[in-house]
């Protein structure tokens, strides 16, 4: 498997989820991994990045809700959304960042009441 998102769902506004998405071996070890967005009509859209070391990055939207995290043993990224909103809605992605491989299988995310 080479990216395979999974986690998402329907909630509420002010709601939580917790994205998963297992990369394969040789993507993970070497590169920054990212998670991105992608609402109807537009392309993907960076969210957050996180670097092996552990630094990490967020665009202003998410910043104080949402939290990127990585498990370099498992070859897994993990995105935990707090705070919901309506327009967090998307289909969420990983990818290494910049994006340099072919997009996997995204999981919906649907923020409404």
């Amino acid at each position: 498997v080479q990216l395979q998102a999974s986690g998402g769902g329907l909630v509420q506004p002010g709601g939580s989820l917790r994205l998963s998405c297992a990369a394969s071996g040789s993507i993970f070890r070497t590169n920054v991994m990212g998670w991105y967005r992608q609402a109807p009509g537009k392309p993907p859209l960076l969210v957050a990045f996180a670097s092996s070391g552990g630094g990490t990055y967020y665009v202003d939207s998410v910043k104080g809700r949402f939290t990127i995290s990585r498990d370099n043993a498992k070859n897994t990224v993990y995105l935990q959304l707090n705070s919901l909103r309506p327009e967090d809605t998307a289909v969420y992605y990983c990818n290494a960042y910049p994006s340099k491989y072919a997009w996997g299988q995204g999981t919906q995310v649907t923020v409404s009441s």
